[in-house]
């Protein structure tokens, strides 16, 4: 039987008191090596209300590196410039695939699939960075506003760490170029994703900056960035393909739209009601955070506040 809401901070305190007792909270991402060190036992979780009301618990507060989080704030910059014709450059179909495979871009010269996999974060990061002259910079102000955080910023560490070890995106990024679909020269669409990446912030950041979508593309300020239908089309993408190949057992579990990050975050989506964010280092199999993913779907059915 879901709770009677009135307050979110009851069902949350009783959400941490269950994953404090979950035995496998899987394993921190070790190929990013800034990452790597992560506590898979650390937890927070935060929920905020339409009006920006925040409720929090367990490290709801802690810094941490928001990783592919970030996508869905650079897909809705993107959108809101150009409109329908970003579509033409990434599709809107789960990959079936892992996030940074190159498999499927040679049979489909150089689209990518969707703009949560890496490839098609690209996409979205090279259009933003040719509407803007500066991607990362733009994705960081759009949070800090958002969020209220004036001093919300960048990881260097963790933008250098990725650098380091980012062969696999040079490879997608030159290999999108080749056919046409990335114009920013791949250095400087490194640089820009990564440090995009790298953004560090909280639970209660993102909470409260992915309230636009649950206002259907009315931002912090009262002021329109999306037309209601694309906050709708953003909203669905991150049903369909924000964890990845995980994304069909998300919707099951959870049945909110979402979006992980291999730093152990995902944030969430409740149209109309609120926005939460969870957070813990400890990853499963596809990159999506064991203790997140469960206590998404613990809020879920304690609420009964789902989009099915």
């Amino acid at each position: 039987m879901p709770i009677m809401v009135l307050s979110f901070q009851p069902v949350l305190e009783l959400i941490a008191e269950e994953i404090r007792g979950l035995g496998d909270r899987g394993r921190p991402a070790d190929y990013i090596p800034a990452l790597a060190a992560g506590d898979p036992h650390r937890f927070g979780m935060a929920v905020a209300e339409l009006d920006g009301t925040v409720y929090g618990v367990g490290d709801w507060q802690q810094p941490f590196s928001a990783q592919s989080v970030t996508k869905v704030y650079t897909l809705a910059l993107a959108l809101a410039h150009e409109g329908e014709l970003l579509w033409e450059h990434v599709g809107r179909e789960p990959s079936g695939n892992p996030f940074n495979s190159l498999v499927q871009l040679e049979y489909e010269n150089g689209i990518p699939r969707n703009p949560f996999i890496n490839a098609g974060a690209l996409v979205v990061t090279d259009r933003l960075h040719r509407l803007t002259g500066d991607a990362s910079g733009a994705l960081r102000d759009f949070l800090r506003a958002e969020s209220g955080n004036a001093d919300l910023d960048f990881d260097r560490d963790v933008a250098a760490s990725e650098t380091a070890h980012g062969d696999r995106n040079a490879a997608l990024a030159h290999f999108m170029a080749s056919y046409g679909n990335i114009s920013t020269p791949v250095p400087t669409l490194l640089r820009e994703y990564f440090r995009q990446c790298s953004v560090e912030t909280s639970c209660a950041d993102l909470a409260v900056a992915t309230g636009f979508l649950a206002r259907h593309g009315i931002r912090a300020d009262g002021s329109r960035l999306l037309t209601r239908s694309q906050a709708k089309q953003v909203n669905a993408v991150m049903l369909t393909c924000g964890t990845y190949d995980a994304a069909g057992d998300f919707a099951y579990r959870v049945g909110l739209p979402g979006k992980s990050g291999v730093g152990g975050a995902i944030i969430a989506v409740v149209p109309g009601r609120c926005t939460l964010c969870v957070w813990s280092p400890g990853l499963d199999a596809r990159g999506n955070s064991v203790a997140g993913v469960t206590a998404l779907d613990r809020f879920t059915t304690l609420t009964g506040l789902s989009v099915f």
